[in-house]
């Protein structure tokens, strides 16, 4: 008897490891509208790739990241996240073209909200998959250089936390069978 439970159980760990590998890599369970539909994100497009506009792009992200952090700290919502976006518009498109003056540079700033591709994405443990997602973008200058991206709402790249509690939770069915099992 106590070799069929563990023949049952070992054939249960194997047909449900193949199971998660296909679904990770298929995204089964999961339509793109939705996968994306969740998340605000924000991309900052350096003008060139030239070394200066690449490092005064991380000017301009840094203080376009201070300058949201307070406004977007109490949202509970991609449309309330989008919503203080849009009335914002200017003061990020304004920040941006300000960093760029002082650090001598004239080629100006624009700031607008629109869908776009972005590639997979991982932040700590969460996996964004490649889509077309809802985006602040930033484009300094031509914006033609390489860029920097984050998730606006929820904040991952606004706080210190990863995601808003109760956004997203991860569990492992097998781990969950494994602690049934052994207590």
């Amino acid at each position: 008897m106590k070799n069929r439970c563990i023949i049952f159980l070992l054939s249960f760990i194997i047909i449900m490891t193949a199971f998660i590998s296909f679904g990770e890599t298929t995204g089964a369970g999961m339509s793109p509208s939705v996968q994306t539909s969740e998340y605000l994100r924000i991309h900052v497009r350096a003008n060139s790739n030239a070394e200066s506009d690449q490092a005064v792009k991380y000017a301009v992200r840094d203080e376009i990241v201070q300058q949201l952090t307070p406004i977007l700290k109490d949202c509970h919502s991609k449309a309330e996240a989008r919503e203080k976006l849009r009335a914002n518009l200017a003061l990020i498109t304004g920040t941006a073209k300000s960093v760029l003056e002082n650090h001598g540079y004239n080629y100006g700033a624009k700031s607008t909200l629109r869908f776009e591709e972005f590639p997979t994405r991982v932040y700590n443990s969460l996996t964004l998959p490649s889509g077309c997602y809802e985006a602040l973008i930033v484009e300094l200058g031509e914006g033609k250089g390489d860029n920097w991206w984050c998730v606006v709402y929820p904040p991952l790249c606004f706080s210190g936390k990863s995601v808003v509690a109760g956004e997203i939770v991860y569990k492992s069915k097998i781990a969950e069978i494994f602690e049934k099992l052994f207590k």
